[in-house]
């Protein structure tokens, strides 16, 4: 078990993220006064950094943290960003962090568009610096991440999802771009392939764990910056939800399929989660989750130790750990 806080992770890399902040900051400007002006908003609610954390940590397990391992961090960060900019549109969402969406202030063509520029800028940072080995990681992870976020419409339109399709969607959409974080990372400090193939594993299995953890809030108490039930009513089976219906009695099973199919009140949702507790849907998830946490640290140990190691398992275990 590692004694640090995450506070002293960010404390440990914070030189670092100074640098990178910078450089992330220069790769956004535009001349046009409105794009620069979204990008100005867009840095000022930036989040917590996970994803540039996990680049530099990945990259300081093998050597100095240097230029491409901040280039690394800022690809994957305007690449994140991008995707959390389509997704409020996709979504309809207003709010983002606590803050208003991009589509909220600017409305929904707009935010299409500074996607695709953040995309596009992400594509040429890669082309300027000759980073061809870093531009096909991301490419294959954007590919994964489009085909995991169409595979659940589509199995959410005709309620029909198993237990292994459940595993390839959050693969795909959540898990790609991290197991991407931790190979990007470790490819700006080495070039030996069985060590990049470990990392995108690595962070393949904490992405997965990351992914279940956040599926669990939609079945949780309190506000954490996520609207409850939110999966519910877009009509996606997560874990808790899918183990439910697998173990459930047929009259059990009936109500679980017409409430999601004709719920509409916050009631309806009240019944399922609690439904979905009796039948020990959320027990299983978390059981599940912890699982894919363990695997994932499995492969970190077997990494030869380095202080950043304690860093890097403290930075896992708050993302899977979180409470919100």
């Amino acid at each position: 078990m590692p004694t640090t806080s995450f506070d002293s992770v960010k404390d440990y890399l914070a030189p670092h993220l100074k640098d990178f902040e910078r450089r992330f900051r220069d790769s956004m400007r535009s001349k046009v006064p409105l794009l620069d002006t979204i990008m100005t908003y867009i840095v000022k609610r930036k989040g917590k950094q996970i994803r540039p954390m996990f680049v530099l940590l990945s990259a300081d397990l093998f050597g100095d943290i240097n230029e491409r391992s901040f280039r690394g961090a800022s690809l994957v960060e305007l690449l994140h960003t991008a995707t959390l900019v389509h997704d409020d549109v996709v979504d309809e969402a207003n709010y983002r962090r606590g803050f208003l969406s991009i589509n909220a202030l600017w409305k929904n063509k707009i935010a299409v568009l500074v996607g695709d520029y953040l995309l596009s800028k992400g594509l040429l940072l890669s082309l300027k610096n000759e980073e061809y080995g870093f531009l096909k990681i991301l490419s294959t992870a954007v590919e994964q991440m489009s085909e995991g976020e169409l595979l659940q419409l589509e199995k959410a339109r005709k309620i029909d999802t198993s237990e292994e399709i459940y595993y390839e969607v959050i693969q795909k959409k959540t898990a790609s771009l991290l197991s991407s974080c931790c190979a990007i990372g470790a490819a700006s400090t080495t070039q030996d392939e069985s060590t990049l193939e470990k990392m995108a594993k690595f962070g393949e299995k904490i992405g997965l764990a990351f992914q279940i953890k956040d599926d669990l809030f939609d079945y949780g108490t309190r506000n954490v910056g996520k609207p409850l039930a939110k999966d519910l009513k877009d009509k996606k089976l997560t874990l808790p939800l899918l183990h439910s219906l697998k173990v459930s009695a047929p009259a059990t099973k009936r109500e679980i399929i017409r409430t999601i199919k004709k719920g509409k009140q916050a009631k309806d949702y009240q019944r399922l989660i609690a439904i979905v507790e009796k039948e020990g849907g959320i027990e299983y998830a978390k059981k599940k989750m912890n699982q894919f946490l363990e695997e994932g640290l499995s492969i970190l140990h077997s990494i030869p130790n380095k202080k950043s190691t304690q860093h890097l398992e403290t930075l896992v275990r708050y993302v899977v750990e979180r409470e919100k």
